[in-house]
């Protein structure tokens, strides 16, 4: 009898174990599909988001209306710069970078490799967008970081879908928010120019491993999306 029970009590505690799995593995999974609009109260599925035009996921508004703080969007969510068109584009992930007022317009600056393919792309066009996302899709983002669109197809792995804003300028639909920039200025940091010993040893050796300095991509805020 006392085996019985003890069988008994075994079972129904491993089928409560996985049941409390199988929840926070559903749970996981619904974090992933599900994200939810600006205003908090409605949840797009992926297949929803993509399934919907521009216009019907993103409102325009005014760069000072940004929510947030830009520490948060570029230290911690990350920046996904894109450049090119539907034909050929190329995505990469920044940290390090602003906003701010430049010859009186609302403007965005990165500190960019030389060596980046999406650098090469935002000069050839003269645009880009700067791309903020949920946490749900740092995975999504992290791959635009891994390698290099010039010696490989990457653009083609991501799960994300990229769309044209109204202006022509490549963005995705899973986005946050999506601040369209027009190239103003690229110019090329010198050792020189810092006066950290830290600053002045990352460029020296990232300029190693490249044979050139980074650049400091400014650029002027056309528009700005929010996920409706």
């Amino acid at each position: 009898m006392k085996k019985s029970t003890i069988l008994f009590l075994t079972l129904t505690l491993f089928i409560a174990m996985s049941c409390n799995e199988n929840n926070r593995r559903n749970a996981r999974q619904e974090a992933v599909e599900t994200v939810p609009s600006a205003d908090g109260d409605s949840v797009l599925s992926r297949e929803e988001i993509q399934s919907r035009p521009f216009q019907e996921l993103f409102s325009p508004i005014e760069a000072k209306d940004i929510p947030g703080d830009v520490f948060t969007h570029v230290g911690t969510d990350y920046t996904v710069i894109t450049a090119g068109n539907p034909a050929h584009y190329n995505s990469m992930v920044a940290s390090w970078g602003g906003w701010g007022i430049l010859f009186n317009q609302p403007s965005t600056w990165c500190f960019l490799r030389s060596s980046r393919y999406t650098l090469e792309l935002i000069r050839k066009e003269q645009a880009y967008t700067m791309t903020y996302f949920d946490e749900a899709y740092k995975e999504d983002i992290l791959l635009f970081g891994t390698k290099s669109g010039r010696d490989t197809d990457k653009m083609k792995e991501s799960k994300l879908a990229s769309v044209q804003t109204p202006a022509g300028n490549m963005t995705y639909k899973e986005a946050r928010l999506i601040l369209e920039c027009k190239l103003v200025e690229v110019t090329t940091v010198s050792p020189d120019d810092f006066y950290t010993e830290e600053g002045r040893q990352f460029i020296t050796d990232a300029y190693a491993e490249t044979n050139d300095y980074h650049k400091i991509v400014f650029g002027e805020i056309t528009s700005v999306w929010l996920r409706k």
